[in-house]
């Protein structure tokens, strides 16, 4: 018995643009819904900044209404200033599907990069060109719904394998 088409939202965190992708998963075959990103106004204070990012992705959702989230877990940048809104950005693209009830998985961007390229070191280039060939519908117009769309990919790909081995975490404990 074949299980349900799966809609997974991927999210490239960022504080000036958040890229968001929307796929469906039928079994082994992916389809593409739609992209794109969530803009702050940089002239704005922080925390306006983040209300913005927090409601544009909030209305992503609402729209494309995805079961499963995906999020790109974010390098250590050199500035902590950076790497520290960064963060908050990254809290919101946890937090907001998780308000939604949706589940969310995080994903190191050297895998994903694997997963989509088969590189883990891949250009952004590279990754715009096999969204292009694994989602031939796709029209990311930005790098950021791109790598958001790659994210989403990798969920796709390797959420079978989360099941299982929450599957038999759950095993167990019960045993």
């Amino acid at each position: 018995m074949r299980s349900p088409p799966i809609r997974i939202i991927g999210i490239d965190p960022g504080l000036r643009n958040l890229g968001w992708g929307v796929i469906e998963q039928d079994g082994s075959r992916l389809s593409f819904v739609a992209c794109g990103t969530v803009q702050s106004d940089a002239k704005l204070s922080l925390g306006d900044r983040l209300r913005q990012l927090h409601e544009g992705l909030a209305q992503v959702i609402q729209t494309h209404a995805p079961l499963e989230a995906a999020v790109e877990e974010t390098f250590v940048n050199r500035d902590p200033q950076s790497a520290l809104k960064l963060g908050q950005a990254r809290g919101i693209a946890l937090v907001v599907p998780a308000l939604a009830g949706i589940s969310v998985a995080e994903y190191a961007a050297n895998l994903v990069k694997k997963t989509v390229v088969g590189a883990g070191h891949a250009e952004k280039q590279q990754i715009a060109a096999m969204i292009r060939i694994l989602l031939p519908k796709a029209e990311a117009k930005s790098a950021d719904a791109a790598d958001a769309l790659a994210v989403a990919i990798c969920h796709a790909q390797h959420r079978g394998m989360r099941m299982i081995g929450a599957l038999s975490g759950a095993h167990k404990a019960a045993g």
